[in-house]
């Protein structure tokens, strides 16, 4: 049973006021970010799905699966969405010591920046990708501290889709979204296997629902 929280409770934003929990506006704006990508297939299927409602997005990347698909990672900044770190594989924050854990975001950050400067990548204005993402939400205070200093933006969310979670239903998923969700909320889905079946269903429902209510979706400032 999933005991984790659709909607991030206040006191928990009040605990960590530094984090980035939502961006309020008196716009209808969504930011929906994905998680744990790039992931063949799954992570094109998403582009395809944003492109058709001219929605932006942010993509929380796991640096091995840069490493891994490349070409992935190329079509996610040719469409002009956001990326940020999601460490080098999946890290753990409360179990990792500070150093190995700002270690392993560097390793991701030079994976980055390889790809970001590499012939086959389009994007001009290439730059420090300085949105970052703990997984599983798990970070300690130092290292809050740590990144904050050397010019991260640690991006939490308001809204939990639990699409990875399997034993939920696709309609339980999509309703988390849109029961939920308002201007300013940053929304979590994944581009990963595990989440893809609940994903695939809850996305497209979840643009067009909010699209016909009159909001747009963009990608997190950096």
């Amino acid at each position: 049973m999933n005991l984790t929280p659709v909607v991030t409770p206040q006191i928990i934003k009040r605990l960590f006021p530094n984090l980035v929990w939502e961006l309020p506006n008196n716009e209808k704006v969504i930011y929906l970010t994905f998680d744990d990508g790039p992931t063949p297939e799954i992570t094109e299927w998403t582009l395809k799905i944003l492109e058709q409602y001219n929605a932006k997005a942010t993509f929380f990347c796991i640096g091995k699966n840069v490493e891994a698909h490349p070409e992935i990672f190329n079509k996610i900044t040719a469409a002009k969405h956001s990326i940020g770190n999601h460490t080098y594989n999946h890290l753990k924050g409360w179990k990792t010591k500070t150093k190995d854990y700002l270690s392993n975001i560097k390793q991701t950050q030079t994976t980055f920046d390889e790809q970001l400067k590499s012939p086959q990548n389009q994007v001009s204005d290439s730059k420090f990708a300085n949105l970052f993402r703990p997984p599983y939400g798990q970070i300690r205070p130092k290292q809050i501290n740590q990144l904050s200093k050397i010019g991260y933006k640690i991006i939490m969310w308001n809204i939990l889709s639990v699409d990875w979670d399997q034993s939920i239903s696709k309609e339980t998923c999509l309703h988390n979204v849109i029961d939920n969700a308002g201007s300013g909320d940053i929304i979590v889905f994944h581009d990963s296997i595990k989440a893809s079946t609940n994903m695939q269903y809850a996305l497209p429902r979840v643009l067009e629902y909010f699209t016909k209510k009159g909001y747009e979706f963009k990608r997190i400032p950096e």
